[in-house]
């Protein structure tokens, strides 16, 4: 079964096309574009330069993946995007490529949501079944770990790292470093409680939900700081992984330049 091309699709001969790919109305496939099985680009989608992209995608109308990185630092290298499996990916939607700043890759994960009009810069990393949702945008080398979501028109600074389970609210900018299973909100965006309903939704025992819960308290209400919760939990029997994982994050954050741990290369 060959790929399934449009009339109007301009698609350059040297890109690699999975038999049963289906590209519509209107889009345009550049000569470096591998596109896996059961793909589908709706109508007016646009891949250009290194793009490489998994099986069972669904790309809407006038997204744009692999275009030049809004970066006036790069010259034209080789850099690419590489997407995974089974993402929907919505109208407007647009994905640079990387820079030589890092490996020169802006990865996404597979079973990702991104809604209308989200913007994912140069050499971000997103993971697994992340959302993010209409008119997200992400800066440069930003990293979002698995099961996170972003609400609406929330905008992430470059080289913040949004932990896995999270959840930001919308409209929020978001300075430093997102804690893993908090809930996030505001301007700019502050830790307000543990992301309870994502947690459940996720299976979460509540056991370790209650684990977090106090560890939250001890962070952000009390600010014992990171030594003094370790101790009081512990003492409690909460250092479960989940709980260590929540530790290092934060003291790995306060170590970075302006609550950013990757950062840390430019602190003072």
């Amino acid at each position: 079964m060959a790929a399934k091309i449009a009339p109007s699709a301009t698609v350059d001969a040297r890109a690699q096309l999975a038999d049963d790919v289906e590209i519509g109305p209107g889009c345009v496939v550049g000569p470096q574009v591998q596109i896996g099985a059961g793909t589908v680009l709706t109508n007016n989608v646009t891949l250009t330069g290194i793009v490489i992209i998994g099986e069972g995608n669904r790309l809407f109308p006038n997204v744009v993946i692999g275009a030049e990185p809004q970066d006036l630092s790069y010259q034209g290298s080789a850099t690419s995007v590489r997407i995974g499996d089974h993402n929907v990916i919505r109208e407007g939607v647009t994905i640079n490529r990387g820079t030589e700043k890092e490996e020169g890759v802006t990865s996404l994960g597979s079973h990702c949501y991104l809604m209308a009009n989200a913007h994912v810069a140069h050499d971000c990393r997103i993971g697994d079944r992340a959302i993010l949702c209409n008119g997200a945008l992400l800066g440069g080398h930003v990293r979002v770990q698995d099961c996170v979501t972003l609400s609406g028109n929330v905008a992430v600074h470059h080289f913040v790292t949004v932990g896995s389970f999270s959840f930001v609210g919308g409209l929020s900018r978001v300075q430093h470093d997102v804690p893993p299973y908090m809930l996030l909100e505001g301007a700019p965006a502050r830790p307000r409680c543990v992301n309870i309903v994502g947690l459940k939704r996720n299976d979460f025992h509540p056991d370790t939900i209650s684990a977090l819960t106090e560890t939250f308290k001890l962070l952000y209400r009390s600010r014992v700081g990171v030594d003094h919760a370790r101790e009081i939990l512990r003492g409690h029997g909460r250092l479960i992984p989940q709980v260590n994982l929540l530790l290092s994050f934060v003291q790995e954050q306060t170590e970075g330049r302006h609550g950013r741990a990757r950062d840390k290369r430019r602190a003072a």
